[in-house]
């Protein structure tokens, strides 16, 4: 048999459960089944199940190669009727990794448009600030805001997060404000706990940098959470644009040294190389990009 079969018969003894409830769907005997499955193990040198009298579970290598094999019979599937012209429309799953903040406040209607034009799909979104493998755990692209290293993945920018140094003005009533970066010695800070290490800095108009040293308040990896905390004067807070906008427009946080420059970094959207990339993921891609600009919306008034 094929690779292609193989992992097909793999993926049905996963979803059906059990060696014989494969071969009861296939119309095989269990025994057969359960040779291929023994011959799949062998040329791949790895056990994919753990075979107990009443039950079977995968194995750590099991569940990569099912994951991997979803999405390669799912892409095959979709090349096949590309090329045989069965359909337009996009089918099979689209699994998305997201960053929490970022993804329900701005990623989520774009998700949900995309959705809507195209109801053949099934779009499975993961709001996680971890960065996610894509290759090991099956996700088609992933969103992420960093300064990216060198990889093995694509990047495609498609908006610029730019961040400000904010606080309330009940917490401005009882520190006065600073009015150079040193002055932040004398204050309390809020710190997002960036899985990126993300810089907390700013820059004069010369290019100098100077740290955020002030005293560690409250250090978390939430921004909504800080956003929060910094409402209620608990300090000072190095916060992405992107959360605190409406806050700073309404008046419920104050901009703190504007005239110093803030980190900026880029929002990507990130795949895996391959030779074939299917039209699901292509189209997505092009949906996200085609969404933002590199002067959003969230920055209108701000800079």
């Amino acid at each position: 048999m094929g690779q292609l079969e193989d992992m097909a018969l793999f993926a049905k003894i996963v979803e059906s459960g059990s060696i014989t409830g494969a071969a009861d769907h296939l119309g095989l005997a269990k025994s057969a089944v359960s040779k291929r499955l023994s011959d799949l193990e062998e040329s791949l040198g790895v056990q994919l199940l753990n075979r107990t009298t009443r039950k079977s579970s995968l194995t750590e290598a099991g569940q990569r190669f099912y994951t991997q094999s979803q999405k390669i019979l799912a892409d095959t599937d979709e090349m096949l009727n590309e090329i045989g012209q069965e359909g337009t429309s996009l089918t099979g799953n689209l699994r998305i990794a997201a960053p929490l903040s970022f993804g329900i406040k701005h990623l989520s209607p774009v998700v949900s448009r995309f959705a809507a034009n195209h109801p053949g799909l099934t779009v499975d979104l993961d709001f996680a600030d971890r960065q996610v493998n894509l290759v090991e755990e099956g996700f088609d692209v992933a969103i992420r805001i960093a300064e990216l290293e060198s990889s093995s993945l694509i990047a495609k920018r498609f908006t610029t997060i730019r961040h400000i140094l904010c606080a309330s003005p009940t917490y401005l009533e009882k520190h006065p404000a600073p009015k150079h970066p040193k002055d932040l010695d004398q204050h309390r800070i809020l710190r997002y706990k960036s899985p990126s290490g993300l810089a907390h800095q700013l820059k004069d108009a010369n290019g100098q940098s100077f740290d955020l040293t002030g005293k560690t308040a409250l250090i978390s990896n939430n921004g909504d959470f800080l956003r929060q905390a910094a409402k209620d004067g608990l300090g000072i807070y190095f916060c992405p644009s992107f959360i605190c906008y409406e806050e700073l427009k309404s008046g419920q946080l104050m901009r703190l040294l504007p005239e110093f420059s803030a980190t900026e970094l880029g929002a990507y959207i990130l795949y895996p190389r391959t030779r074939y990339l299917s039209s699901r993921v292509r189209t997505f891609i092009d949906h996200v990009t085609n969404s933002f600009s590199q002067h959003p919306y969230w920055d209108e008034g701000l800079f």
